[in-house]
């Protein structure tokens, strides 16, 4: 494999590190990026290489979170095992909706809105919600500022917004923060909340695309791969704390803006300049 080829996968890792975590839409990056990165790939590979190179930015999850979900730690008292396996019980609840709707129904979404105009659509409308939520927050304070004050029903109502996701261009992190927030969290706990969602839901999404591609790799698809999630794992640790860390004095209206401003970008390209 040539360096050039090595390269674009670096591209689509780092790509998929900062958009994964931030709500901004990777699908919306993604699609972008397929116009001018073109991986010397067959479309089966290349379908299972953009999600299963989310294993690594899940793992960058695993790594900074990894005594706050383990509910084994030995550091830990009986009272904080005990609450971390009643987070575990939430983030369940939580991905019930999804599972739910998006197992059986996933490829029917992909093939009715899998396109530039609802990628466009969804990353304005959101954009601009993020704005207004915000606007109408301004000044007040959370109902929830930690996860002991997080219900089994916000859980799964939170579980509900993440199943807008499954439209592509909306952000899966997007999607779980603007709701979670919506519901009375603080930006932190929303954030959090979202990054642990995600570890049940990619871990599935990913075994389901391997399952059906089969695990009979050449060794150009093993380099592609392993070189993706590896980039994608070690820009994931960079955007997750950069995110939790400009949370605490910021709120998420940048993150609209940018969305609004893509969008467009996206909608221009398409009608005036793809082939």
């Amino acid at each position: 494999m040539d360096f050039v080829e090595i390269l674009k996968v670096v591209v689509l890792g780092i790509i998929e590190g900062v958009t994964e975590w931030l709500p901004i839409s990777s699908t919306g990056h993604m699609i972008l990026a397929d116009e001018f990165i073109k991986l010397s790939i067959t479309p089966e590979f290349k379908e299972m290489f953009l999600v299963v190179i989310q294993l690594g930015a899940i793992l960058a999850v695993v790594l900074l979170y990894f005594r706050k979900l383990n509910p084994f730690a030995l550091s830990k008292t009986p009272a904080e095992r005990r609450d971390t396996v009643i987070l575990w019980l939430k983030v369940l609840v939580a991905i019930l909706p999804a599972a739910i709707i998006g197992i059986p129904f996933n490829d029917e979404i992909d093939k009715l809105f899998y396109n530039y105009q609802t990628v466009t659509v969804t990353l304005i409308v959101y954009g601009v919600l993020f704005i207004l939520l915000e606007n109408r927050n301004r000044g007040r304070k959370p109902l929830v500022k930690d996860f002991s004050q997080l219900t089994y029903k916000t859980a799964a109502l939170i579980g509900v917004f993440q199943v807008l996701a499954l439209i592509p261009g909306t952000s899966r992190s997007g999607a779980t923060i603007l709701g979670a927030i919506l519901l009375g969290t603080s930006r932190y706990v929303a954030a959090e909340f979202s990054f642990f969602l995600s570890i049940p839901v990619m871990f599935g999404a990913s075994a389901i695309k391997l399952l059906k591609f089969g695990f009979h790799f050449t060794n150009d698809e093993w380099v592609i791969l392993l070189t993706g999630m590896v980039v994608a794992f070690a820009v994931s640790v960079l955007a997750i704390k950069f995110l939790m860390g400009y949370i605490k004095k910021h709120d998420f209206k940048v993150f609209g803006w940018y969305r609004i401003v893509l969008g467009i970008v996206v909608a221009i390209y398409f009608m005036f300049f793809a082939k």
